[in-house]
């Protein structure tokens, strides 16, 4: 009868980090309608602590030659170049209505809830104007927000198109 080999100490442990570690953190990197986004993995509650915008601090001349989108400013001297892949949080997306925000304490950005954020719910943040002029505006903003805003002018438009005839000096629509 073959035996059952033990785990052992080492493996238990690393085991047992790696789950407490994927626990630790409210939510997961996933798909998105516009690349790879964070999703939330259980009930996150307004004013709740989600993440980091972790990276390296460099001076803002330094940060204006860099061809990454991931630079977060913290202050008129400094900014943090998030493109690193360890820095999770540089996966949350845009939203003209978001459900998060980002504060910066000392020389870290704190991202946290703004509003309660259900299971499967992106975490999303307003990138600012600036952000917003530069790199969204030009292909059009693809948020949830504005994505479901232009489907409601489209189908209002559609329901006011039609022939329109006169018939004694008032408009009457013909569907």
């Amino acid at each position: 009868m073959p035996t059952k080999a033990k785990p052992t100490k080492a493996t238990s442990t690393r085991a047992s980090a790696t789950k407490s570690s994927r626990s630790r953190r409210p939510f997961r990197v996933g798909r998105s309608k516009t690349g790879f986004g964070l999703f939330a993995t259980r009930v996150i509650k307004r004013g709740e602590f989600i993440a980091y915008y972790s990276g390296r601090k460099i001076p803002n001349k330094l940060a204006d030659e860099l061809e990454t989108k991931y630079l977060f400013e913290l202050n008129s001297r400094y900014t943090i170049d998030g493109s690193s892949r360890r820095n999770l949080a540089r996966y949350m997306n845009h939203s003209c209505r978001p459900n998060a925000d980002a504060d910066s304490r000392k020389d870290k950005i704190v991202i946290a809830a703004t509003r309660t954020i259900q299971p499967g719910d992106e975490i999303t943040s307003n990138y600012g104007r600036s952000y917003f002029n530069t790199f969204i505006k030009p292909i059009g903003c693809k948020c949830l927000a504005c994505d479901s805003h232009q489907m409601v002018v489209r189908s209002a438009r559609k329901k006011g198109r039609g022939r329109r005839t006169r018939t004694k000096g008032k408009s009457k629509t013909k569907a």
